[in-house]
């Protein structure tokens, strides 16, 4: 019994449990600190938690982009960032234009119509430059080494982003203020925004959309084979081309949804503003589990609320006995809990919350 135990836990191990529970318990004493302290209300707490819901949405949307295309072809799109940034980018122009012609000065009816069809303007975009992806960049590399179209993505991206900056300049780009979406609702007698509202509401509508398609309908189930094997897969009838271009093409409608959602909740987009969002939902369909589509979703909902929560949560109470003003502003270090929480999942659990140990379970 011992030599097994000697055997499964050598120095690597020991070290990364070690290096793990005393981050657990930085966590637990910065949590407790905080909570006795009692500097933040309930109120407080429901207002980021709500906030970090609606930005999980967001990443989630993002992260099922990454996780389709790896369950298919087993590489990671690094050029979806630049997707996402490419719909809501095209967008804001239709969105000014509408808004110098009055079309959200015309009432509720003509305000729906016209979000409804931005919405869609972005989706088609994001779709259009993530099926060009699939077909210039990586279907010449399908049986490439892994390495290669890993590459290739990367370039993508750059040259997707400076392609933006080129034609459209660096200049950060507003959203025009829309009356309809101003102010809070109400809900169960807390204030909470009506972008907020309406972006968690559109994302559940939206993964929920996805689940029964990837699980009920003939297509997805296709895509389940196709994301099985191949081959098996093409000699089964099914036309396995076909199936990796509308995983393309779902990636590439989320991601523009994503992006318009994005866009109304911060007011703004950037040539670059796909790179942080991209990096948090990569994160997130890691820490899912990457290649699940549920772990993405689960994934991408907990990394926003733990974005929100954690540096107010954790921070302030590390900083409360002894060490006061040690971190001046604990929210500007919530970027970096993407990184750590990649890291820490990759070292602890590389296949995430509900991957598969693959090689196990065939064997």
């Amino acid at each position: 019994m011992l030599q097994r135990l000697r055997r499964r836990m050598s120095g690597t191990k020991v070290a990364m449990w070690l290096i793990g529970l005393v981050i657990l318990g930085v966590v637990i004493y910065g949590a407790i600190n905080t909570l006795v302290w009692g500097d933040y209300t309930l109120t407080q707490w429901l207002d980021l938690s709500i906030y970090g819901i609606a930005q999980g949405g967001i990443y989630a949307l993002i992260a099922l982009g990454y996780t389709l295309v790896y369950g298919i072809l087993r590489m990671i799109n690094f050029a979806h960032s630049e997707v996402f940034m490419a719909g809501p980018f095209i967008g804001y122009y239709v969105a000014t234009a509408m808004d110098q012609a009055g079309w959200f000065d015309s009432g509720w009816g003509s305000t729906i119509a016209g979000l409804a069809i931005i919405l869609l303007v972005a989706m088609v975009v994001s779709l259009a430059i993530a099926v060009m992806l699939e077909r210039i960049a990586y279907r010449p590399l399908r049986r490439a080494p892994r390495l290669v179209p890993l590459i290739t993505a990367i370039g993508a991206s750059y040259f997707l982003q400076y392609a933006f900056l080129g034609l459209f300049g660096s200049n950060v780009k507003g959203y025009p203020d829309i009356d309809l979406l101003k102010g809070t609702w109400n809900i169960l007698g807390v204030d909470v925004l009506k972008t907020q509202v309406v972006v968690i509401v559109a994302a559940v509508i939206f993964l929920a959309i996805l689940y029964v398609f990837v699980q009920r309908t003939k297509t997805g189930k296709a895509m389940q084979a196709v994301s099985e094997d191949k081959d098996t897969a093409a000699l089964m009838g099914i036309d396995v081309n076909r199936i990796i271009v509308i995983t393309f093409v779902v990636g590439g409608l989320l991601a523009g949804a994503a992006g318009f959602f994005f866009a109304l909740l911060f007011k703004q987009v950037k040539f670059d503003m796909g790179f942080f969002p991209g990096i948090k939902a990569f994160t997130a369909a890691v820490l899912g589990g990457i290649g699940n589509v549920v772990g993405a979703m689960l994934g991408g909902m907990f990394l926003g609320i733990a974005e929100s929560l954690f540096p107010n949560l954790v921070l302030d109470g590390v900083c409360k006995w002894g060490t006061t003003g040690c971190i001046p502003a604990p929210y500007q270090l919530k970027d970096a809990l993407a990184f750590i929480m990649l890291v820490l999942v990759l070292i602890f659990r590389p296949t995430g919350i509900l991957g598969e140990r693959l090689a196990t379970k065939k064997a």
